[in-house]
């Protein structure tokens, strides 16, 4: 096992073509260097505040409180930041390991898009060639988001290999990356991909909790009972969970794309039906189908139909510390239209998977408990999707 090969119990690992090794050897020391290097955290942290706009509102959801007559609500409002999603978080803090590895071009996958714009902004912002690879169906979901990428000055491929989804736009980056290693840097978007990616997520994305739990101390003078953040790969909900991941008693929730319904053949409930195994560089739970091959996969969502999870999240089920649920499109369609109309937040198709469970939730406790929903992202790019699945025709 290499120093590199950090792993969560029986899950994470490298398992890589041989020619990435030394690369993410690299990767690893130099990551490990700026946890402790305050020049890196200093233009991380300026960065983070300066251009992204942090710190995120941790904002007290008065009429959903009030509505739902449960628990008291909190939304930690990522959808805020610049390019309107957490992603941000996280590209600012890989880009700088890039520009320290001496790399020129940035090269990422992504779903929804978020991740997307995120690392098209970034290269943009320190002069360096980036491409996107994005799966044809999701392309075609989330044009909005393309033409940003474009306008950013990013080159965005069309993956048609396979269903066009998430998990196809994975492969193709990590076969440019095995091609180009020398110049290029894989900005990986979720908490998933070969050691030390999930653990680089985890650590960039831990602002996200940093903040909520210094905010939710300041405003109620202690600790929430329960988080609640939507869960594809994982970025969003490991960054929710990480400062709290030591507090028992709070409570921690991920929300998966159910799809249709969990036995509907139509779903990305990783965690609920998944199954050991390795894809996509790491050991984690993935939907197989009973020939070991990974499954189709479908959710409303393009950001949550991805067949596998971060290796951090399966060790987190497995250990009992995470609880993971499915929504359905239907239920996060209610919970998209939902808070637009009790909140004035347009929410991300993803983050309203967590409403929706934070609705559910919070109506089982009591009203001096607390629960923080994290809003992954805003919803400017899924308002025509939601439209056309309610069959509003917007363009009549």
């Amino acid at each position: 096992m290499s120093e590199s090969d950090i792993r969560y119990g029986n899950y994470g690992g490298q398992f890589v073509p041989e020619a990435l090794m030394p690369e993410l050897l690299r990767l690893n020391d130099a990551f490990q260097a700026c946890k402790t290097d305050p020049a890196f955290q200093a233009e991380f942290h300026r960065l983070l505040n300066d251009y992204a706009g942090r710190p995120s509102l941790l904002y007290y959801a008065k009429r959903m409180t009030e509505d739902i007559g449960g628990a008291k609500i909190y939304l930690k409002r990522e959808d805020l930041n610049h390019t309107g999603a957490h992603k941000i978080n996280n590209v600012i803090g890989q880009a700088l390991l890039a520009k320290q590895l001496g790399k020129t071009r940035l090269i990422a996958e992504t779903g929804a898009g978020q991740h997307g714009v995120a690392t098209a902004t970034i290269a943009a912002l320190f002069g360096m060639e980036c491409v996107v690879y994005m799966g044809k169906e999701d392309t075609d979901r989330q044009r909005l988001n393309v033409f940003r990428m474009a306008l950013l000055g990013a080159k965005v491929v069309a993956v048609t290999d396979g269903q066009g989804l998430l998990k196809d736009a994975v492969n193709a980056a990590l076969a440019d990356w095995a091609q180009h290693a020398a110049d290029t840097f894989y900005v990986i978007g979720s908490a998933v991909g070969p050691a030390p990616y999930p653990a680089m997520v985890h650590e960039f994305q831990s602002v996200i909790s940093t903040e909520a739990r210094a905010q939710i101390l300041e405003a109620e003078g202690r600790l929430p009972d329960a988080i609640v953040a939507c869960c594809g790969g994982g970025s969003n909900a490991i960054g929710s969970f990480a400062a709290f991941l030591d507090d028992p008693d709070v409570m921690l929730y991920g929300a998966e794309a159910a799809g249709e319904g969990i036995d509907s053949g139509k779903t990305a409930a990783t965690l609920e039906l998944g199954s050991d195994g390795i894809f996509h560089g790491m050991a984690s739970k993935f939907l197989q189908d009973k020939d070991g091959q990974i499954a189709k996969v479908y959710s409303i969502s393009a950001g949550l139909d991805y067949p596998g999870i971060g290796p951090e999240h399966a060790a987190l089920q497995a250990s009992g510390r995470g609880h993971y649920v499915g929504i359905t499109d239907e239920e996060a369609v209610q919970a998209f239209e939902y808070i637009a109309k009790e909140e004035g937040i347009i929410a991300a198709i993803e983050s309203s998977h967590a409403v929706a469970y934070t609705r559910k939730l919070a109506a089982t406790m009591r009203p001096d408990q607390i629960i923080i929903c994290t809003l992954s992202g805003r919803g400017d790019k899924d308002v025509a999707q939601v439209a056309d699945y309610r069959g509003v025709a917007l363009n009549d």
